[in-house]
């Protein structure tokens, strides 16, 4: 089988019973819609764009190291932060900063993260791209009580089809993550995952980058340093009095889930990079890399830079959200779902100085049209940094070697929720058995717009709709986006570690509605 064998999935893999079942808001209007998500509006005066610098998240020092593992400590807090200019907001917070301190460690050393929570509020954290033992995975009803909790919490999923009150593996006050470091150089990133509430964790301020380094990208000419800038991309909407606005269906947060209006995601009407409204940055004329995550609980994004420079081809993609790609890739604007990453050279010499360059973002309208601006500075530097036209020996999966391959289906329930395969999710439910070590083919089609997220180890998207990958599928990827009534073929193979994991939509509101599923590898 090569990339553009397809086995015909798509619009006439759903069917009209598929989308008869999609309750409202109906699938005629989401389909029409095209993108989810539906606005919610600040209740204050927004600030003007570009006036605010760019901050850049401080890396945490390990408290520790020995042979073969570097320690960390990480308190869960609540912080009042500065987030719009003269505004207090009460924040959820990893060590008292949104985005959380910037995680870096090394390929073949275990990064060992003590995690205290000393939020209102159970958590659980979840490494997002991490090739993690079970145990430290952060699955959903393993929670993390606060500190002085003194009886064991129930994940409750009142009023959802199928769910109950149920107990995981819980600690009280701290837990100890330990992520083994057996994967290559990576953009990735923490964030809250408890089983009902990642929306709310994550809008209110529960997210983190956590860099993978390795030998193979050290040794290329790629930007560092300053030039180096993971940017976290995050809409947020505020209340009157500061506070962020969130539409749960239950203000106590006692029940999960949001308001019925909002069952398609919450698009905010601020957007944040690295926890800053609308920044600007001075940049040389050099290469800078930036990484680029979408945190966004809904929120899509097709980003680019204007004006483009001379030529076009402004964004070189060196890497996906399982690290470097084999070779460079050229574009003009990329399209980037939730959870997804992109890492992306631009070399701003191609600009004039005092050149003012704005990233934008073509999906939005208004204010949420903008992202961050970039200001080119006049001055003289030097810059050794390029992008060779190789970059990583990446193995590329044999779709001849699949052992089996297994169908999902993302769709809305007939009631209040989301399924797949036709049900909400339940833990300890199992929906797969993959083998460790042998690559299998995973189909998964979709009613609507769905970003689709695997735990453990990475993919290759093989096919979309009876063609070829996407323009922005290359690579290992983590995330998938899944456009409303699409299907996409990927490849997976499971290695290292035995035990329960998930797959689940990123879109915040779906996930929280019960769009997971639970997989076992042995």
């Amino acid at each position: 089988m090569n990339r553009r064998r397809f086995l015909g999935l798509g619009a006439s893999v759903l069917g009209a019973g598929a989308l008869a079942s999609v309750a409202v808001p109906s699938a005629a209007y989401l389909l029409r819609e095209g993108r989810p998500g539906r606005p919610l509006y600040s209740d204050l005066d927004l600030p003007e764009a570009f006036q605010v610098p760019l901050p850049v998240p401080a890396v945490l020092k390990p408290v520790r190291t020995d042979g073969t593992n570097d320690y960390y400590e990480i308190t869960q807090q609540t912080a009042e932060l500065e987030i719009l200019p003269g505004v207090r907001t009460e924040a959820w917070t990893y060590g008292g900063t949104f985005p959380g301190p910037t995680v870096v460690t090394r390929s073949g050393r275990a990064a060992v993260i003590k995690h205290r929570n000393q939020l209102p509020v159970p958590s659980v954290v979840h490494l997002h791209g991490g090739h993690t033992p079970a145990d430290s995975d952060g699955y959903p009803i393993d929670l993390l009580l606060p500190v002085g909790s003194t009886a064991p919490a129930a994940s409750s999923m009142e009023g959802m089809p199928g769910m109950a009150q149920m107990v995981g593996h819980n600690l009280v006050g701290e837990r100890t993550h330990t992520y083994p470091g057996k994967q290559r150089a990576a953009t990735l990133w923490y964030h809250d995952h408890r089983m009902g509430y990642t929306g709310p964790g994550v809008w209110r301020g529960l997210a983190g980058f956590h860099l993978v380094q390795d030998d193979e990208e050290g040794a290329l000419p790629l930007p560092r340093g300053e030039r180096d800038l993971p940017l976290m991309l995050a809409d947020r909407s505020f209340a009157a009095d500061g506070s962020f606005k969130y539409p749960s269906a239950d203000s106590s947060l006692a029940v999960p889930g949001v308001a019925s209006g909002y069952m398609n995601g919450v698009l905010g009407d601020v957007i944040l990079v690295n926890g800053a409204p609308w920044p600007r940055l001075d940049v040389d004329r050099a290469h800078y890399r930036l990484r680029l995550l979408n945190a966004s609980n809904t929120r899509l994004y097709r980003l680019e830079l204007d004006p483009q420079p001379v030529g076009g081809d402004a964004l070189v993609q060196i890497g996906s959200d399982g690290g470097l790609l084999a070779a460079p890739v050229t574009h003009d604007a990329i399209e980037i779902a939730p959870a997804e990453r992109f890492d992306v050279v631009v070399d701003f010499s191609r600009y004039r100085p005092g050149t003012e360059v704005r990233l934008l973002n073509r999906f939005g309208s208004g204010r949420t049209a903008e992202v961050m601006r970039f200001d080119v500075s006049s001055r003289a530097v030097s810059d050794d940094a390029k992008v060779p036209a190789k970059l990583s020996a990446v193995e590329e999966l044999d779709a001849s070697a699949a052992v089996t391959t297994r169908d999902f289906t993302f769709r809305r329930s007939r009631g209040d929720g989301w399924t797949i395969n036709g049900d909400p999710y339940e833990p300890g439910r199992i929906l797969a058995t993959p083998a460790l070590g042998k690559v299998e083919l995973w189909r998964f089609s979709t009613d609507v717009h769905h970003p689709v997220h695997l735990h453990l180890n990475p993919f290759q998207v093989i096919g979309r709709n009876g063609g070829d990958p996407g323009p922005w599928d290359e690579g290992w990827k983590d995330t998938v986006d899944l456009r409303p009534a699409e299907a996409v073929e990927v490849l997976v193979r499971f290695t290292d570690y035995a035990g329960t994991y998930m797959m689940h939509c990123h879109n915040l509101e779906h996930e929280d509605m019960a769009m997971m599923a639970d997989f076992t590898v042995g």
